[in-house]
């Protein structure tokens, strides 16, 4: 009986081991997202300024990153980073968010954290393509407009994708609610951050969720207008959001803008990356 008691603790201990092993590479992984948004926000940036022609999504910024030799050996760390954060998310979605006493808005964010590990797997094997030297086909809005392509060919095509824009525009009002009400503090121990730092944070995270939801907000009427007049060519992600924004009256500054939110949003990924509730 002893011996069986030790076996069972020791078995504990090392799921607690691999657990905490895997929360840690999650962590740094998370680091490697916000890395992620600081180069599309800096691409925003170029475009700001009059360089149209950057791609100014995910993808874009993973090729501007590997553009040197240096910047080849950066891709992989960030590709082994975002896997470790893409299996972070898996955890999450399985069985995390304990601490949130909702069952409801807990499955909310589980299956977040579940869409989240999609795209992040995606972009890491982006990166291992444009490290390996492999590349990437297409870009990411060729890549949606083939999509919505797809779905305008099948029967109440242009409905299905009225319902993505719908679906996406929730996804952009939650990202802005989140940030106004600051409830992505709920989700960090504020404790484990550096003193005096939790300020900083909060506006760091207001001003990330916001822009984001600003960038969601205009890929939902993109697919909206592709829905209206079923043309798949109407719709586009990130880039094509980015780029219908600075082509607005006051573009240049609205882009900026969001720009420095998406940066801020960079910058607020290192401290969750700390301060993360797990």
């Amino acid at each position: 009986m002893a011996s069986q008691a030790a076996r069972a603790a020791s078995r504990g201990a090392s799921r607690v081991e691999g657990s905490k092993t895997a929360q840690i590479a999650g962590r740094l992984g998370m680091a490697c997202w916000g890395v992620v948004h600081l180069v599309v926000a800096y691409l925003a940036l170029r475009v700001a300024f009059g360089d149209p022609g950057r791609e100014t999504d995910q993808k874009g910024a993973l090729a501007e990153i590997g553009s040197t030799a240096f910047g080849q050996v950066v891709l992989w760390v960030l590709a082994v980073g975002l896997v470790a954060f893409g299996l972070w998310q898996c955890m999450l979605a399985a069985n995390g968010y304990g601490w949130v006493t909702k069952s409801g808005k807990r499955t909310r964010k589980r299956i977040g954290s579940g869409a989240r590990a999609v795209v992040v797997f995606g972009l890491a094997y982006t990166a291992i393509r444009l490290a390996t030297g492999s590349g990437s086909s297409g870009s990411g809005d060729q890549k949606q407009q083939e999509f919505t392509a797809k779905l305008l060919s099948l029967p109440a095509g242009p409905f299905l994708v009225a319902v993505a824009a719908a679906v996406v525009l929730g996804v952009a009002v939650a990202a802005a609610v989140k940030g106004f009400k600051r409830s992505f503090l709920k989700d960090l121990d504020t404790a484990d951050l550096p003193g005096g730092s939790r300020k900083a944070v909060e506006w760091l995270g207001l001003a990330g969720y916001v822009a984001k939801g600003v960038v969601y907000a205009i890929i939902a009427v993109l697919l909206g207008y592709a829905a209206l007049r079923s043309d798949a060519r109407q719709a586009g992600g990130l880039d094509k959001a980015l780029h219908t924004l600075a082509a607005q009256p006051f573009g240049m500054v609205l882009l900026v803008i969001v720009a420095l939110g998406l940066a801020a949003f960079g910058v607020y990924c290192f401290a969750a990356a700390r301060a993360h509730k797990s």
